[in-house]
Order: C-alpha cells, then structure tokens, then sequence
C-alpha cells in the first residue's frame, strides 16, 4: 500500500500547536519544513487547498497568500511544484543547463 505524503511529514511527530503559531514563532514552525521530505507536496497541497492559517511546506499564511496573488491563474500548483522540482532535480541537464 502507498503512503501518503503526510505521512512521510516531518510534523506528523510535532504538536499541532507548533505549526499554527504567529509572529516570531513561525520562524520555530518553518525550522521543521526545512528538512523535511515531503515539503513540496505539503506547500502544493496548502495552495490547491488555499489554507489560509499555519505553516504548510515552510511558508505561512502570509507568504502563500502573496504567492496566490503574484500567480492566480495556476490551476493545480501540485503539477506545477512537481514539474519545477523535476526541473531542478540534481544530475538533471536542464537544471545544469541554466
């Protein structure tokens, strides 16, 4: 059976409360997306979604709403995340290309 991403999510250990914090303490929040695997798939799922509180994929409200703003035509960002990552992924000849 697949696992889903979040439950590959480097918060699924870390108290909800944690996440969905504001001010300074986002920095604290966005500390534990740095690392984490599944951190593109949790930001595409927060824009599709348009979840509008807490730190998803190492951006808060307030970033992923400017990010809404600055790009409201993209229909899925879960495709358009997925392809720039393939875009950028390491030994990949366009991203070395670039």
């Amino acid at each position: 059976m697949r696992d889903t991403w979040w439950e590959r999510a480097m918060c699924r250990t870390v108290d909800p409360d944690d996440l969905f914090v504001e001010g300074a303490a986002q920095t604290g929040a966005k500390r534990i997306c740095a690392a984490c695997v599944v951190k593109t798939e949790c930001l595409a799922h927060a824009l599709d979604e348009r979840i509008e509180y807490g730190v998803w994929g190492g951006m808060t409200e307030r970033e992923r709403r400017a990010l809404l703003r600055r790009r409201p035509t993209v229909a899925s960002w879960r495709r358009l995340l997925a392809a720039a990552e393939a875009d950028h992924a390491p030994g990949d000849r366009r991203a070395e290309a670039s």
